[in-house]
Parts: C-alpha cells; structure tokens; sequence
C-alpha cells in the first residue's frame, strides 16, 4: 500500500500574488487589498473600504508539478435581511491559461446587512479549504482566481510538488477603473466579469480597481492610479456619482480633470481611455440618490430605485445622461493637447437594445450573460486591432 507524500507548505507572499496593490498581514494570514494602504487610511467610506479588500480580479499564479493543490482561506460574505442568503464565493482554477474547474470555501465570516434599518453586524466564523485535485503530473502555470465580491484572507497553501513563481508574460499590463459593474457585481465567477473576459480575449494581464459603489472621482484613487505601473489605463466614471448624489455638475467637471491630471502625472503618454457609463434606465433622466426598491425586499429579492426629481437637473444634479455629455466634451477638450486620451460610450458596451434583451434585474447592475456580453465589446472596441487600448503598443512586466 503506497502511503501518500505529506503536502508541502509554501508561504504566501507577493511574488506569488498578482493583481493586488498591497498584502496587509492579519492576525491570520494575508488580506489583499486593492487600495494602498496610504489610500486606505484617507478613507472613511465603509462601503468602499470593504469593496477594496474584495479581491477582483487578484489570483494566485504558481508554476509547479503539483496533481494537488489546497489553498486555506478566511472568507466574509454578505448576507441582506429579507433576501434569500447569497451563494458563497467562486474560486476559478486556471491551468495554462485555460479554466479547468472551481471551488468554493465553506465557512467564513459572515457580514450581515439590513438595508431598512441601515445596519450591518459582522458575524464571525470559521476558515475554510479549496482544493483542486487531479490535475496532470507536468510543469505547469496555475492561477487561482480569488472571488470577485468576498474578502478574502490567505492563511496557507499546500500542494504535493514544490512551487515557484509564475515568470513575466511580456503581456501588456492593463490598469482599470470602475464601480461595482467593474468589480464584477452579479459576474458567474471571477474570471467572468467584464475586465476579465475583455482582458483574457486582449491578452493583457488586468490590474482591477474597480470598487462597488466607490468610483467617486477620490483624490486617492487617483493616486493609487497614478502610482501603479501600468501599460494600457481605462477610467470607466459615472454611475456612483449619480447613484450616491455625491456632487452636481459645478462640481463634477472639476473633479473629472483633476483625476485624469493626476493619473497622467505618472503616465503621461500612456493611452488612456475614459469610458462613460453604460446604460441603466432609472438614472439615465433622474438624478440621484438611489435607495433600496422595499417592493423588492418583500418578494426576497434585492432592487434599486432612482429618488430623485428630473426637475433639479435644473439646479446641477447629474443624470447619467448629463454624465455622458460632460465627459465627452471634457475629452474632446483635453484630446487636443494629449492625442493619447479616447473617450468610449458605455452604451457601446450595453445599450437600449441590450436592455430590452437582458434587462438589469436589481435596476443597477448586470448579469452573468451581460458581464461577458460587455466583455467581448471591450476587447474588439478597446483592446482590438485600432483600438485605443490596444496592447501592441506597450508592454511592461506584470504587476
């Protein structure tokens, strides 16, 4: 009877994780975060603070022999009142580029939010184990793809054969800025929202920041841009500032040029593409807040309601509309001086006739069939042969 070999221990570090800004030690491991920590600490958004320890778009790449592979993990998920509990968090595996198989981690802490009542409790638990098994006895790049919308804390990795990085592609590295929509909202898995389909059809290695309900235009996220190396930029605005009533066009058209100022002071030739927002009916003519839809709590669902009055357009309230127009003129305007800044319809990416086909179902956010909908019409419009971001351009060792 063959006895099986004792798993090998590799420490987690930043050599074997990709995708994230910073690696904060916790008292259980490491937590990836997608703000740098001097961001983090000019912050005082709950909401963004947990969208940014989400870690879309973050992965694990190792290059090994291993036929097994077990990752220790510690997990928040979110739970709302009144809406059936959500499924946990997908892990994608990734052996040579390819998806081979998924998992999910049991336990965890669990955030529970009520949206009548404005609360959320965190109720803790448990650490839970991936493993991926079976896989073939030969070199090869693995990537575990973290769950685009649960914090998750890396405890320990285990495998049966030793482990090292995976080398630099070559491929472009593609810098990406976004809201909830970005991060992935109501993505099937993490390699299939939106930046990841367009990224893997591009052949770029994605560095997401996009942050549910925290693309206000911050100084500091600028910054973290401004900051990171990277080949190919795309700053996609709109929506949150809508959503949130955060600030009125006197305010906004500032705001938008002191962004991209910053950005471009640590990239100032790199092509760079503002994306406005793509469609969502509730906001398109009334401005904002959006608060939650009760009707929809009460059937156990999860909805969005635009609360505002079209009338106070008037008075500078946005529109996503009235987004749109900014942002094209303010790009028309800076393109003169910088031929290296493209503008793209979100409504190129998802439209009226998309909605009639596959309607938002909480009013804000996409499904998993627009997710790769609007991933494919990033990489032909974006990434593709004459496209703006087209990576041919540029390269740049991955992050």
């Amino acid at each position: 009877m063959t006895t099986p070999s004792p798993l090998l221990t590799t420490p987690l570090s930043e050599d074997l994780v990709r995708g994230a800004l910073d690696l904060e030690r916790t008292a259980h491991g490491l937590l990836p975060h997608r703000l740098p920590a001097r961001a983090r600490a000019q912050n005082t958004d709950g909401q963004l603070a947990m969208a940014e320890a989400q870690p879309s778009g973050v992965r694990i790449a190792l290059r090994t022999r291993a036929t097994l592979v077990e990752l220790d993990t510690l997990p928040t998920k979110r739970d709302y009142a009144g809406a059936p509990p959500r499924p946990d968090g997908v892990y994608d595996l990734l052996v040579d580029g390819r998806l081979t198989d998924q998992a999910r981690a049991s336990g965890g802490n669990t955030l529970f939010i009520d949206m009548a009542a404005g609360t959320a409790e965190t109720r803790p638990g448990p650490a839970g184990t991936v493993r991926f098994g079976g896989l073939a006895d030969h070199l090869k790049d693995i990537e575990i793809w973290l769950p685009h919308n649960e914090t998750t804390e890396l405890i320990a990795l285990r495998t049966d054969a030793p482990v090292e990085p995976v080398p630099a592609t070559g491929r472009a590295v593609w810098l990406h800025h976004g809201s909830s929509i970005s991060q992935g909202s109501d993505a099937a898995s993490p390699t299939t929202t939106w930046p990841a389909v367009a990224a893997a059809l591009g052949g770029v290695e994605l560095v997401n920041l996009g942050y549910a309900g925290g693309a206000l235009l911050d100084p500091f996220t600028a910054r973290a841009l401004r900051d990171t190396p990277a080949d190919l930029i795309s700053v996609k605005a709109g929506i949150n500032l809508v959503n949130s009533d955060a600030m009125r066009l006197r305010a906004f058209t500032p705001a938008v040029h002191g962004f991209l100022d910053t950005v471009r002071e640590g990239h100032p030739t790199t092509p760079l593409l503002v994306v406005s927002p793509v469609l969502c009916p509730i906001h398109e003519h009334t401005p904002g807040p959006c608060a939650p839809d009760y009707s929809a709590l009460s059937e156990g669902r999860v909805g969005f309601r635009a609360t505002g009055d079209p009338a106070e357009t008037a008075a500078g309230k946005l529109t996503l509309g009235i987004v749109r127009d900014e942002l094209a003129r303010i790009v028309g305007q800076r393109a003169a001086d910088d031929p290296n800044l493209h503008l793209l319809d979100g409504r190129e990416l998802y439209g009226e006739a998309d909605s009639a086909v596959l309607p938002l179902p909480d009013g804000l956010h996409p499904d998993a069939a627009t997710h790769r909908l609007m991933g494919e019409r990033f990489a032909k419009l974006a990434l593709g042969p004459g496209g703006p971001l087209a990576p041919a351009r540029h390269r740049h060792d991955q992050l």
